[in-house]
């Protein structure tokens, strides 16, 4: 009798297996919470919560009247009439200012030289310090506002004592540096939101890690590969299922994830900050187009690494290890910032944080950007499958001891 199965017989093998992993495991609650729920929906909204908190205290600090103490108010009365009119509210002195920064008791405290009356009438420099811990980042927004209002009192009696003496107050600044800010208001929310690239492939990453732990050392560890390769059917046919049911639940995060930025991307303050931010279905869209070779890529490499574990810890403890990978070029960009060359968009994940960067930034991706970033990865991941379908062609998977 003839064991060689007709190409029909073999796309019903793929179906097959295909649909028992996605029904199994949509009854698996821990993948089901890892995909869906965790990385693609709790990461926007506590991205959102914070961003908001973070950026409300800083509009607080900058719009709100801000209290300062300030040692030494009786001998500056005028500049202190000058921190008054722009919102800043003179407080006792204390004692250890230095202490009180470091301890956040204050953002920050002014100190005013005992002899500035006497330098103020003589027409020489006077000093107010400012004394504050810029490892503080709660008080830079504080600090910023007391320097911006001193400086300008500054430049402000400077320019009047120019005029007392016959001269002109462009005699104290013959140059002055005109600056001509060419970012537009996309180009600079997406410096706030360079995460966003790395976010999309740790979702894609999460969304499929265990059902690709499941799927390989799992049935391992329950000894059901064994007679899973027993049936006359080629074992890339059935690691065919298994990808394409890894493929759908990461797809299927992502797509959530981007759904997710587009319903909390208005609820980010970004206009009060001069900027811009379009999470809409057209980006949404594109990001998901660059993505889909990545997609595959990383369900390929996952199945291969969680193919070399007997269990199912040591598969989680392997891939928490290849979790790392998607970071490196968020890493790279960080640390040194390159100008972007046509190459990179053929290497995959930098490729696709590029592509994101540039959607972001609202200056789009080119079609020969497209082509090379989906190129690139499609053959990475082509790589990727091979090399697991000839891991899977040894009879040691099956064994479980």
């Amino acid at each position: 009798m003839s064991t060689t199965t007709t190409p029909a017989t073999r796309t019903r093998a793929f179906l097959t297996v295909f649909l028992k992993e996605v029904k199994e495991n949509l009854r698996d609650r821990r993948t089901i919470i890892s995909a869906f729920l965790t990385g693609p929906l709790l990461g926007p909204l506590i991205l959102v919560m914070l961003l908001n908190i973070t950026l409300n205290r800083q509009f607080d600090k900058a719009e709100k009247p801000l209290p300062v103490p300030v040692i030494g108010a009786e001998n500056a009365p005028n500049l202190i009439n000058a921190l008054k009119a722009d919102g800043i509210v003179p407080r006792a002195p204390i004692d250890n200012p230095e202490l009180a920064v470091r301890k956040q008791d204050a953002d920050v405290v002014l100190r005013i030289s005992p002899d500035y009356a006497t330098a103020w009438r003589k027409g020489e420099a006077v000093q107010v310090e400012m004394i504050y811990d810029s490892s503080q980042r709660d008080a830079n927004a504080a600090v910023e506002r007391v320097s911006q209002v001193v400086e300008s009192y500054a430049r402000q009696q400077g320019a009047m004592r120019l005029v007392s003496r016959g001269l002109s107050p462009s005699t104290a600044w013959p140059v002055q540096a005109a600056r001509r800010d060419q970012a537009t208001a996309q180009a600079r929310a997406a410096l706030m939101f360079s995460i966003l690239p790395y976010f999309f492939v740790l979702t894609v990453f999460m969304g499929g890690m265990y059902l690709a732990i499941d799927l390989t050392a799992g049935e391992r560890e329950r000894q059901s590969l064994e007679p899973l390769f027993a049936n006359p059917v080629p074992r890339w046919k059935i690691l065919a299922g298994k990808l394409a049911a890894i493929c759908t639940f990461s797809a299927a995060s992502l797509l959530i994830s981007l759904l997710a930025f587009g319903v909390v991307g208005p609820f980010i303050p970004t206009e009060r900050l001069g900027m811009e931010l379009d999470l809409g279905p057209r980006f949404s869209g594109q990001v998901l187009l660059l993505m889909v070779p990545l997609i595959a890529l990383l369900a390929a490499l996952q199945s291969m690494v969680a193919a070399f574990a007997k269990s199912y810890r040591e598969a989680q403890t392997y891939l928490s290890l290849l979790m790392f990978v998607p970071v490196l070029p968020s890493i790279l960009l960080s640390t040194m910032p390159i100008k972007a060359q046509g190459w990179m968009y053929a290497v995959p994940l930098l490729g696709q944080h590029l592509g994101i960067m540039q959607l972001l930034r609202g200056d789009g991706v080119t079609t020969e950007q497209f082509g090379l970033c989906l190129a690139g990865s499609l053959v990475a991941a082509l790589v990727g499958v091979l090399a697991t379908v000839r891991l899977y062609q040894s009879e040691r998977l099956a064994i479980s001891g």
